[in-house]
């Protein structure tokens, strides 16, 4: 089954917009300064990677990008709506309809069988439960775990466990797919895997934030935008990415 991904913008229109974002934490005494001054947009149906080292601001601009936390000043707009403006359960619904999650560790229950993984998040939108398991096997189907849908993550291998965090994270047809660190825990093999996935999905419509600090993860993107003490030091756009073109 090929699934397509449609956005109410069309492709090349932005669906993440940042306006000089800037986002501050209170740590004890110490004011830190974690983003300064972002300004940046994501089109609908691009495949980027956000690359840095540790305490550049990747992971708390995928915090913002996830809808997990607002800026501190400036604005992002996700899907046309302005996180800063909307209530919590507005912000859990934007995530849960507009944002599909994937982690470094798959977060899978030890006891649950992969269909009922990727059920879970379809029980905040209340469909009828047929309906629930049908999507849910549909998504395993799309990303190569028609023979698993039954297994337990214990009887999977690493990269297919990764792959029911994918399938769960489609399950409510996203338009966005943030990936923070998802080869992580695998090898590199398991790794081109994934990231094959991911441009496959890609190429079926959804957009593709991918946050690493590997370069060879990040060559499987068609933009690479580099953050350094919480600013974009660089944004390089590759009109045929690196791994796609060696396949």
């Amino acid at each position: 089954m090929t699934a397509r991904f449609e956005a109410d913008l069309p492709s090349g229109q932005p669906i993440i917009v940042a306006r000089d974002v800037v986002k501050r934490y209170r740590i004890g005494e110490q004011d830190v300064l974690a983003l300064d001054g972002v300004t940046l947009d994501i089109a609908a149906g691009e495949f980027v990677a956000i690359m840095g080292a540790s305490g550049s601001g990747k992971s708390t601009m995928m915090n913002l990008i996830g809808a997990l936390d607002a800026p501190s000043s400036g604005s992002l707009a996700i899907d046309g709506r302005d996180i800063g403006a909307m209530a919590a359960d507005d912000l859990a619904d934007l995530r849960n309809r507009t944002i599909g999650f994937v982690f470094q560790q798959f977060n899978l229950l030890p006891r649950t069988p992969a269909y009922r993984q990727v059920m879970l998040p379809l029980q905040y939108t209340h469909p009828r439960p047929t309906d629930m398991e049908t999507q849910a096997r549909q998504r395993l189907e799309q990303v190569g775990l028609a023979n698993r849908m039954d297994h337990l993550p214990r009887q999977l291998s690493g990269g297919q466990q990764q792959r029911v965090a994918i399938a769960r994270a489609l399950v409510n047809n996203p338009k966005i797919l943030l990936a923070d660190e998802p080869t992580g825990a695998l090898d590199s093999r398991t790794s081109d895997d994934i990231m094959r996935l991911f441009s496959a999905l890609n190429s079926d419509g959804i957009t593709i934030v991918v946050v690493t600090h590997e370069p060879e993860i990040a060559e499987w993107a068609k933009r690479r935008i580099t953050f350094r003490d919480g600013r974009i030091v660089s944004d390089v756009r590759q009109a045929s990415p690196q791994r796609e073109a060696a396949q």
